[in-house]
C-alpha cells in the first residue's frame, strides 16, 4: 500500500483525512490477495483517520466488489436485517446500492443507522460509475466536530450528551422509490403483518401509530447522541443533521423528525451551528471508477451530493 495525497485533503492531529492509499493490482485475484493481507491494517487506519480511500483496484462489477469485500474477511452487517429506512437494491447478499434517492436529493451528513438501536461499525463504498457532474460523498470527522461543539456551543452539546435523542419517521406501506427514506415497514421490520410489526416494535422499545393509508409512524426509544471511542475521544454519533435538514418526503416533515430524549425540541439555531461546523470540516470524496472507501462509522459521518448523469456507488456494511 502506497499513501497518496489529493487536493484539499484535511489534516487533524497530524493525520490525513481521508487517508489515500494506492494499490497496484492488475487482476481481481491480486486485488483479493491484497485485501486479505491488508485487512487488519486497513481497519486500524480507518479508525485512526476516519476514512481510507483506496485507488488502483481493477474492479468494475458488483460481483468483483463482493469478492474483495469477502476477501477482507470483516463480519457482514446485513442490510436486509437492518432497521435502515433507506430504499436500496441488493446486488449480492453483501453488496447493495448506497441509496436510491433521486439525483436531485441531497443526503445530509449522518452516521449510518445511528437513528436505530443497531448500526454497522464500518462502511465500504465502491464506485462502479462516477456521475457526470456532482455526486461526491462528503465525509466529516465527528470527533473533531464534537470537540468544536463543546467549545463553541457548550449548552447544546451538554443537552445532546445528557438527554439523548428520539427519532420519528413514517414508513410507507409500499416501497417509495422516489424517497431517500422510502423502505416499506414490512421490509424495514422484516415482517409481513401489522401484528408482527407491533410485536417487533414493542421488543425494540419503539412507539408507533398506524396511518389510515397503511403507512406506519414510529418513534425510537432514547438513543445516544454522543459515542465514546476506543481511543478515549468522543464523537457526535447521531443522525441529527440529516433528520433535521433532510428527512422530508410526502410522509415526513423534518420539523417532527427529531427531539431530545425528554421530548423537548431542538432549536434551528443550534442545529444550524452544528451543521455549519460540520460543513467546515467536510471533505468531498470525488469518485473515480474502481475506487473503494472504507469509512469508520463511529468516527466519520458521510452523505451524498446531488448529481447529474449516471452514478452507481455501491455499499457493503461491516458488523
Amino acid at each position: 500500500m502506497k499513501p497518496f495525497a489529493f487536493p484539499g485533503q484535511h489534516e487533524y492531529d497530524g493525520q490525513a483525512f481521508p487517508l489515500g492509499i494506492d494499490v497496484a493490482a492488475e487482476s481481481l485475484d491480486e486485488a483479493c490477495a491484497w485485501a486479505t493481507g491488508a485487512a487488519p491494517e486497513l481497519s486500524q487506519l480507518a479508525g485512526e483517520h476516519g476514512a481510507v480511500l483506496v485507488r488502483g483496484l481493477p474492479l468494475a462489477k458488483p460481483e468483483e466488489f463482493d469478492a474483495v469485500v469477502s476477501a477482507l474477511g470483516y463480519p457482514n452487517f446485513s442490510y436486509a436485517n437492518s432497521l435502515s429506512n433507506a430504499y436500496r437494491i441488493n446486488h449480492t447478499p453483501r453488496v447493495f446500492s448506497a441509496n436510491e434517492a433521486p439525483a436531485d436529493v441531497t443526503i445530509f451528513l449522518h452516521h449510518e443507522m445511528a437513528q436505530t438501536p443497531f448500526y454497522p461499525s464500518k462502511l465500504i463504498f465502491f464506485c462502479q460509475v462516477a456521475a457526470g457532474q456532482g455526486g461526491a460523498t462528503p465525509v466529516c470527522r465527528s470527533d473533531i466536530l464534537w470537540e468544536r461543539l463543546k467549545a463553541e456551543h457548550g449548552m447544546f452539546a451538554a443537552d445532546c450528551e445528557t438527554k439523548g435523542l428520539r427519532y420519528t419517521n413514517v414508513m410507507p406501506g409500499e416501497a417509495d422509490t422516489e424517497s431517500g427514506m422510502g423502505r416499506s415497514w414490512q421490509s424495514t421490520l422484516s415482517v409481513d403483518s401489522r401484528k408482527a410489526a407491533e410485536v417487533r416494535l414493542a421488543k425494540l422499545g419503539y412507539t408507533w401509530e398506524w396511518q389510515a393509508n397503511g403507512d406506519l409512524s414510529v418513534t425510537t426509544p432514547v438513543l445516544p447522541a454522543v459515542r465514546r471511542l476506543t481511543n478515549g475521544r468522543s464523537s457526535f454519533f447521531n443522525q441529527l443533521i440529516a433528520a433535521f435538514k433532510g428527512w422530508k418526503d410526502t410522509r415526513n416533515d423534518p420539523a417532527r423528525a427529531i427531539h431530545f430524549g425528554d421530548g423537548s425540541p431542538l432549536t434551528p439555531v443550534d442545529v444550524a451551528a452544528a451543521s455549519a461546523i460540520a460543513d467546515e470540516l467536510t471533505f468531498d470524496i470525488l469518485w473515480q471508477p474502481g475506487d473503494i472507501a472504507l469509512v469508520d462509522n463511529f468516527v466519520a459521518m458521510h452523505g451524498r451530493r446531488t448529481f447529474k448523469g449516471t452514478r452507481k456507488v455501491l455499499a457493503s456494511l461491516v458488523a
